[in-house]
């Protein structure tokens, strides 16, 4: 009896100093896969707290066991409450992930006004991409990144050379304009050269715009803009790679470096390089799949330190491409002749930016940019060899005067281009000359952003620009923004913009194939008149779920558009005004959430309705759908982390509606209208907390999908050799060609390329 008095007695005593015992947690604190320092972490109703050190960690001690519920705060961040069930002696390690606060929605914006602006402030939507949504699916150039951004669409238009442009709601490359920390890059082809090669390790945002802004950005900016954010210099890691390649032999290659130069610059560097040069064929029509390129781009960006903190930095970037397509026999010696087909295309582009804050007690910026393209092509036997310089200036103002926030500037582009085509001629057959096309844009604008009160803001804004070729164009647009509550923001926005006809652009397009091209007129510059309604909401779920979401209407209408007509001769590109109208018209809808559970979702669904409206011979009204313009569009991300196993799993991808394709007339055995047709990718990436090195790998178009074998018309006889036509240049049926076609590579949808693997890796060094 005595010794199980003992035994009870030493147990009771044991279970004493077990509950005695002090409990601790320790972790870190990440954000987009990211340590954050100084966040606050503290036990709710408790007095312990801690903050987290430079690497993103925190300890808290003596603790007794139970449940405790921990809760973690920073400045732009989700505050977030994480329950913990602590043993007594336990010391548990935890991995907890910030969420940027509301969506994002506070982060800083300037794309909208010309101006930093919270991005929950700003009167116009503006749609911010960080590089971690870009990570979820890594591409060689933010050109085929985009394909996973919701009512943005890259598109090839071209089966052999594989250049392209970008849509935004259905409207057409020339329709968006493209910037680089502000200032525009504007060129024809700056859709395809200007967003590839950027080093996506200076990438900082990517801010993008839908609907007309040309009353702050001018001609170009119609359907809508993408502005690419680069880092500052002063936060940029010392040095970053990531290095990924293909199962296809794809190899990509971007680098970073930061250096100081005495104690006034800072300096960031970036490199990047692709290469593939291993031809397939897979769909067996004896041309590559695939365009081989050999590209590298160096991109520098300069910071300078000067009294009261005033803005100067400076930038430059070149860019030099070498890529063909064609036959899988051709080689560079065919380059020009009439034997092998191929497109060879050879780019070199150089761009400076700069933006200077003037040193006077007011806040007035001058921002430059310079862009010289030469381009030096060969479609099977033609050559198109082609210049573009454009120089941009743009001073502004940015003054507050009570509610009202002004913004005041002027602005002067000058665009030079010349080509071997007759695009460039006097048009005098007897006495041909070359005579360049040269065009001077002045032009003034005024923005008053107003705060009617703390729920009401009022944007008014007026550009006039003097086009030396079109005369006088105005441009106004309104924005109102309503705050409801935190949860509920609307938005309306009006505006007017215009476009001038860019041959660098248009011209291109008969390039790529054997249709040739024809200006019936004097092109007139194209008015839109665009109306918007944004609704954000944001709903916060008792189990610390969130999601948010925003929805978009639109409705634009396009006196004198200019349109490439397809239809009229299946041997033209025919460029007019369009004798009726146009409307671009739609819905789209953005949804992200985001659970404790580190699950995350982001999708979007995109309806456009797009056509055109134009009498017949009889006088009746017709409306067609423009050529590769979908109804249905959507895109989707799903990520999870497996946190004890440091794995992230991502599965991406978007979807498509059926789309009219240019066929080659009534005998045209092809079909009139593209399928639905899906790209979908998934990824795993491995990366320890604080580790500075990263692996991923996955697979890219996992439906395996392409588009038809017979997309390039009569691929077998390239140069038309046995094509047969009449006087007026039309093709004929005959035995050997009962579909009367001729060559043609306009007919694409989507690219050739099929399923492949993919491994990288990534190293960043703070």
């Amino acid at each position: 009896m005595k010794n199980r008095f003992t035994y009870f007695l030493l147990l009771c005593l044991g279970c004493a100093q077990a509950f005695g015992q002090n409990a601790s947690i320790q972790g870190y604190v990440l954000a987009e896969g990211e340590p954050i320092p100084s966040a606050s972490v503290v036990l709710k109703n408790a007095k312990n707290g801690t903050a987290t050190d430079a690497q993103g960690y925190f300890e808290l001690k003596d603790l007794k066991g139970g449940e405790l519920f921990l809760e973690v705060s920073f400045i732009g961040y989700e505050t977030l409450t994480q329950a913990v069930t602590l043993k007594a002696g336990e010391r548990k390690t935890l991995y907890l992930e910030l969420q940027p606060h509301s969506s994002s929605l506070d982060e800083v914006v300037v794309s909208g006004t010309l101006k930093e602006v919270s991005r929950s402030e700003s009167p116009v939507p503006v749609e911010v991409f960080k590089p971690a949504f870009f990570r979820k699916n890594p591409t060689p150039s933010i050109f085929d990144a985009l394909q996973n951004v919701n009512g943005v669409r890259p598109q090839l238009n071209c089966n052999v050379c594989n250049t392209g442009d970008i849509h935004i709601n259905g409207l057409e490359g020339p329709y968006t304009m493209v910037l680089i920390d502000g200032m525009p890059i504007v060129s024809g082809l700056s859709t395809v050269y200007g967003l590839s090669g950027i080093p996506n390790a200076l990438v900082e945002r990517i801010e993008i715009v839908k609907g007309p802004a040309s009353s702050l950005y001018g001609s170009e900016a119609v359907g809508g803009l993408i502005n690419i954010i680069t880092k500052n210099p002063g936060n940029a890691p010392l040095f970053t790679a990531d290095v990924f390649t293909t199962s296809w032999q794809e190899h990509n290659a971007d680098i970073g470096l930061k250096n100081r130069v005495g104690d006034k610059a800072t300096v960031l560097t970036g490199i990047n390089y692709f290469n593939y040069n291993n031809p397939i064929d897979n769909n067996e029509d004896g041309f590559t799949d695939v365009t081989l390129q050999n590209r590298i781009s160096v991109f520098q960006k300069w910071n300078f330190s000067r009294d009261q903190n005033r803005l100067f930095s400076l930038a430059g970037r070149y860019y030099y491409e070498d890529r063909w397509g064609g036959e899988m026999d051709w080689t560079a010696d065919d380059r020009g002749g009439d034997e092998v087909y191929g497109e060879s295309i050879y780019t070199r582009r150089w761009e400076l930016i700069g933006n200077y804050q003037l040193p006077v007690s007011e806040r007035i910026f001058l921002g430059f940019s310079y862009n010289d393209h030469s381009q030096n092509s060969v479609y099977g036997d033609l050559p198109y060899l082609a210049d573009q310089r454009i120089a941009f200036s743009q001073l502004t103002w940015d003054k507050t005067l009570g509610r009202h926030d002004l913004l005041v500037g002027s602005a002067m582009r000058y665009t030079f281009y010349d080509d071997n085509t007759p695009a460039t001629s006097n048009g005098d057959s007897l006495n041909l000359e070359n005579q360049p096309d040269e065009t001077w844009l002045p032009g003034i604008f005024v923005q008053d952003n107003i705060s009617l009160n703390d729920k009401h803001k009022l944007l008014l804004g007026a550009r006039y620009d003097y086009n030396s070729r079109h005369g006088n164009i105005f441009t106004p647009r309104i924005a109102y923004k309503w705050t409801i509550n935190r949860k509920n923001i609307l938005r309306l926005n009006l505006g007017q913009g215009f476009r001038v006809v860019n041959l660098f652009t248009e011209e291109h397009a008969a390039l790529t194939g054997a249709r040739t091209v024809e200006i019936t007129e004097e092109l007139r510059p194209e008015t839109s008149y665009n109306a918007n309604l944004n609704y954000v909401r944001k709903i916060y779920l008792k189990n610390g779920a969130f999601i948010g979401l925003d929805a978009s209407a639109w409705y634009t209408w396009f006196d004198n558009q200019i349109l490439p007509d397809y239809d009229t001769d299946p041997n033209k590109i025919i460029y007019d005004n369009l004798d009726g109208y146009a409307v671009t018209q739609g819905a789209t809808l953005n949804a992200d959430i985001t659970f404790p559970s580190s699950l995350k979702i982001r999708g979007g669904i995109t309806y456009m309705d797009v056509f055109t409206a134009e009498p017949n011979a009889s006088g009746q009204e017709v409306k067609t759908q423009p050529i590769l313009t979908e109804n249905w569009a959507g895109t989707f991300a799903v990520s999870y982390t497996l946190k004890r196993l440091n794995l992230s799993i991502d599965y991406t991808g978007n979807v498509y509606g059926p789309m009219r394709l240019p066929t080659l007339g009534s005998l045209d055995p092809r079909d009139e209208y593209s399928p639905w047709w899906s790209i979908q990718n998934i990824q795993v990436s491995w990366k320890k907390p604080q580790s500075a090195w990263e692996v991923y790998g996955g697979i890219k178009n996992l439906l395996n999908f392409t588009p038809p074998a017979n997309s390039i018309a009569r691929a077998n006889d390239p140069f038309d050799r046995n094509v047969e036509f009449d006087p007026s240049g039309n093709v004929l049926p005959t035995a050997s060609n009962p579909n009367a076609l001729s060559f043609d590579p306009t007919y694409v949808f989507a690219p050739n390329q099929g399923i492949r693997f993919f491994a990288g890796l990534r190293y960043s060094l703070p």
